[in-house]
């Protein structure tokens, strides 16, 4: 194993730090286990403490433009008080619990976009430093994943999901961001409604569920936003009745009147949230199908292998300046 990083802030010689995360993707509110791996510079040190913190690349909306940061969503300490020798090799194994609104970043093995780390931080004699940056794949809830699965089989797709800065109102959102995953209409709907925003708030109890549609302008009126929020449990129900139940949804949302795709088997992707609206980054229509029916599509975006290789550059640009949370009302 190649050790990442030498501890720079700790001086030449310092020690050398790789973390190495479990293999298959976390689930919200779920365990992360690995390890850190540290290895001894030239000299004798005392390790006061070593830290993960969970950081994700986000939104932000200023005056004049958008411009992206890195926020830490979650910090943990898994180890410390212990001399390193001079070229010794020491192992720290781990388990946190991930908050339960960590956005997701993967279905189905396709990526949705979010880009989330773990950097590993060490601090000797007083002297902190980001020692390691690793990708984090986040997979959805069993009651997420279901959610996403009915709207494609009404007949939705996938457009881009994204981060944001700030604080959904009137919810229980503990996270400094939200995320928001974009969907286009089918057909049937698509005279009534130019797009669909979801957004989940996971929390032990349950799942709020916030939907935001982007309305088109009538004969007689403007086109404007309407945003509802639905709770469910996490309690595996049958498909076809988490279907009904989002069905139920967006005919709320949208209105009656509103028309949804039967089911089949590919779907294909054509102020709650405090003004914040934004672009994917799709760039070719590539359809996700899935073993149980139909997915939401994928359109464009990151696949999970290209998330890996930028996200040291996405984070590292911001070396001076990590956000610890923040609030927008």
């Amino acid at each position: 194993m190649v050790f990442k990083k030498l501890l720079g802030a700790l001086g030449v010689g310092g020690p050398s730090v790789d973390t190495v995360l479990q293999p298959a993707p976390a689930l919200p509110g779920g365990p992360l286990s690995g390890e850190v791996r540290l290895r001894g510079g030239g000299r004798d040190v005392t390790v006061e403490q070593i830290s993960l913190l969970l950081v994700a690349r986000v939104e932000v909306e200023g005056h004049d433009e958008e411009h992206d940061s890195t926020v830490v969503l979650e910090r943990f300490t898994v180890g410390g008080g212990f001399r390193l020798a001079e070229d010794a090799e020491h192992t720290v194994p781990f388990t946190v619990t991930l908050p339960w609104e960590t956005p997701v970043t993967e279905l189905h093995g396709q990526s949705l976009g979010p880009v989330l780390g773990i950097r590993t931080e060490l601090e000797v004699a007083g002297a902190r430093d980001k020692g390691d940056l690793d990708a984090l794949a986040v997979g959805p809830l069993p009651a997420q994943e279901a959610i996403l699965e009915a709207f494609g089989q009404l007949g939705y797709g996938f457009r881009s999901a994204d981060l944001e800065l700030g604080h959904i109102r009137g919810t229980g959102q503990r996270l400094p961001c939200y995320q928001e995953i974009e969907i286009v209409p089918p057909a049937g709907t698509a005279h009534a409604v130019n797009e669909i925003e979801v957004t989940f708030l996971a929390s032990p109890g349950g799942l709020e569920v916030v939907i935001e549609a982007d309305k088109r302008a009538g004969l007689f009126s403007e086109g404007h936003d309407t945003v509802h929020r639905f709770t469910t449990s996490h309690h595996t129900v049958a498909q076809a009745d988490r279907n009904a139940e989002v069905d139920a949804w967006l005919r709320q949302v949208i209105g009656a009147q509103v028309s949804h795709a039967a089911p089949y088997p590919y779907a294909q992707g054509g102020d709650h949230h405090e003004g914040h609206h934004r672009s994917g980054p799709g760039a070719g229509a590539v359809v996700a199908g899935v073993a149980a029916g139909a997915a939401v599509g994928v359109v464009g975006g990151m696949v999970a292998a290209e998330v890996i290789d930028e996200i040291g550059d996405a984070f590292e640009g911001d070396e001076g300046g990590d956000e610890e949370g923040g609030e927008e009302e």
